[in-house]
């Protein structure tokens, strides 16, 4: 022991101090090990009880997850008291951590106040497909602090929660019914009242295709090589694709073979010649 510069004092003290130390620290395994123990099964059955009740889906991941965040943290505190640490200096040493946690994670709090945000005001939930920071599809979680999407090529995309609350946001399935907007050019010498009923009999034939308010077609804009009709008309949304893709198609096949041509853009070119003295 003097070698190691302890006297027989200084190491009288300090196993006095190992052996008041150990029942807290052994208190602490304890409370920890059990504390775990019991917020595991608590995790189970509050699982299990927002699956028979009939809550919304978003709510009950939100607050699975700060119900669980919550009790862990809770765990640590009474862990660290059990060791000794008084209840004055840790809340002391928390105000602190917390002060210079919060100043390092702005980003993460501003994304936990968007995802309180986002399930107070409900702009979307879960199986809604949407557009949020230049990312379609369909949403798959809303967490505490991010919210994934399933994109329409089966891509699973991650995006904060500050960025969608502070960000415009389109729901595509908040409506049950959706309006759409085709675009076909005909050419100038074309029959245009003639080519708008073609167009109109096609959408009108189809049975997904809503007809009060019922489809319409207009000329939209004479441009270059073409005279552009607009067809604007509403179909459920499990059906919208389906008739867009549809129509395109079929639309240009009955066109053609009423002698009506699609243009597409082309230039003329004039050449003068000139003789030379």
């Amino acid at each position: 022991m003097e070698k190691l510069g302890l006297t027989k004092e200084n190491w009288d003290q300090f196993v006095t101090w190992i052996w008041d130390f150990l029942p807290g620290l052994v208190s602490a395994i304890i409370i920890f090990l059990v504390g775990i123990w019991v917020i595991n099964i608590f995790s189970k059955a509050l699982r299990k009880f927002f699956q028979k009740k009939d809550y919304d889906e978003t709510l009950e991941k939100f607050l699975y997850d700060l119900i669980n965040i919550g009790l862990k943290i809770l765990l640590v505190v009474l862990v660290v008291t059990q060791l000794g640490v008084q209840t004055s200096s840790l809340v002391a040493i928390l105000g602190a951590a917390g002060l210079a946690i919060g100043l390092a994670l702005q980003g993460s709090l501003s994304n936990f106040a968007g995802g309180v945000l986002i399930l107070f005001f409900k702009p979307f939930k879960i199986g809604d497909y949407i557009e949020a920071q230049g990312i379609s599809g369909t949403v798959k979680e809303i967490s505490i602090f991010t919210t994934k999407l399933n994109t329409f090529g089966n891509q699973l995309a991650v995006i904060p929660n500050g960025k969608i609350s502070n960000g415009n946001i389109i729901n595509y399935s908040a409506e049950d019914q959706r309006r759409g907007k085709i675009e076909i050019g005909i050419s100038y010498d074309s029959n245009i009242k003639e080519a708008k009923e073609i167009i109109l009999d096609l959408i009108n034939g189809q049975d997904k295709v809503i007809k009060d308010p019922a489809p319409e077609i207009y000329v939209s804009e004479l441009g270059d090589s073409a005279v552009t009709l607009s067809l604007r008309f509403w179909a459920l949304n499990d059906d919208f694709w389906g008739v867009h893709f549809y129509t395109i198609e079929e639309a240009k096949k009955r066109l053609e073979s009423h002698g009506i041509s699609i243009p597409f853009p082309q230039s003329d070119v004039h050449v003068y010649s000139k003789e030379l003295k």
